[in-house]
């Protein structure tokens, strides 16, 4: 039966599942913005609450027995908290604890420690209050600041909102040369020269869309569409027309009263144009009785 139809080769391994991408305003939705999402939702992130094991095959040490290595990693739960803040990878695990021998055990969730920090972004030339965890500092320590640490770490990796935003923002300030420092040209020139190898990483458009939700990317494709399609009212399109047609007609009303033999002068002409315009014009002002 498959064979029968169009799309039969195309459906001997199951029907496509549509995805977001596939229809409304999310199949008009640019390939930078595609290529974003590739790495902020589906690229595998990097393992933070368990330690992967190298190679396919593994010997028990007790048994002898040969297994395969399954690094499956742990369900996490990121609540919408995480996104107002940097917590370098870690979420919530929920699962269960036995707290005594002799008790049935009992669900349990491991929540990261989060405190107020405040980081220094040297391309923005900005202190920020965020809210952070051990994990985050120790990595914006090893990065040598926070710039680094953000522009170097995947979207999948740095996953929060905040994050994200924070990284977009220092990627449109190289390009435009971190206009923060511009007090200090010195300054300025020396921290493009350090970072702007980042910037070999994106196109200008990759840019643009880079760090967005999928609501904002769909607000910014819904403003962008109608500002390439602008929309005036009739009204508009009428009232050029009647004035059109209204110079038109006393063009020619002119034009015949010059011709015609016996006719009146061109003074006399004007004024029954004039006050023939004024009868017909809806705009004009109303002659007092």
């Amino acid at each position: 039966m498959a064979a029968c139809t169009p799309q039969g080769p195309n459906l001997l391994s199951g029907f496509k599942r549509l995805t977001r991408f596939d229809t409304g305003l999310g199949a008009q939705l640019p390939e930078a913005y595609k290529k974003f999402w590739r790495e902020w939702k589906i690229q595998q992130p990097t393992a933070v609450h368990y330690i992967p094991k190298e190679g396919r095959w593994e010997r028990d040490p007790v048994t002898g027995e040969v297994r395969a290595i399954q690094n499956t990693p742990l369900p996490l739960i990121f609540p919408p908290e995480s996104d107002d803040g940097i917590w370098g990878g870690e979420g919530i695990i929920k699962g269960f604890q036995k707290r005594h021998p002799q008790k049935r055990r009992v669900p349990h969730f491991w929540v990261p420690v989060l405190r107020r920090s405040v980081v220094f972004s040297a391309i923005l030339n900005q202190h920020m209050s965020v809210t952070v965890t051990d994990r985050a500092i120790n990595l914006i320590h090893d990065n040598r600041g926070l710039d680094h640490y953000l522009l170097k770490t995947p979207a999948c990796d740095l996953r929060s909102t905040l994050a994200l935003g924070i990284k977009r923002k220092l990627l449109q300030a190289l390009q435009e040369g971190c206009p923060a420092l511009n007090d200090s040209p010195t300054k300025q020139k020396a921290v493009y020269s350090e970072y702007s190898k980042y910037l070999e990483q994106y196109t200008p458009e990759e840019v643009e869309w880079y760090g967005l939700t999928f609501l904002e990317a769909i607000k910014k494709i819904q403003a962008k569409i109608r500002e390439e399609s602008k929309v005036s009212p009739h009204k508009i399109e009428f009232r050029s027309k009647l004035i059109e047609e209204l110079k038109k007609a006393n063009i020619k009303a002119v034009g015949s009263g010059e011709e015609g033999e016996g006719g009146l002068d061109d003074t006399s002409n004007i004024q029954a144009t004039s006050s023939w315009f004024s009868k017909v014009n809806p705009f004009g002002k109303k002659q007092e009785t």
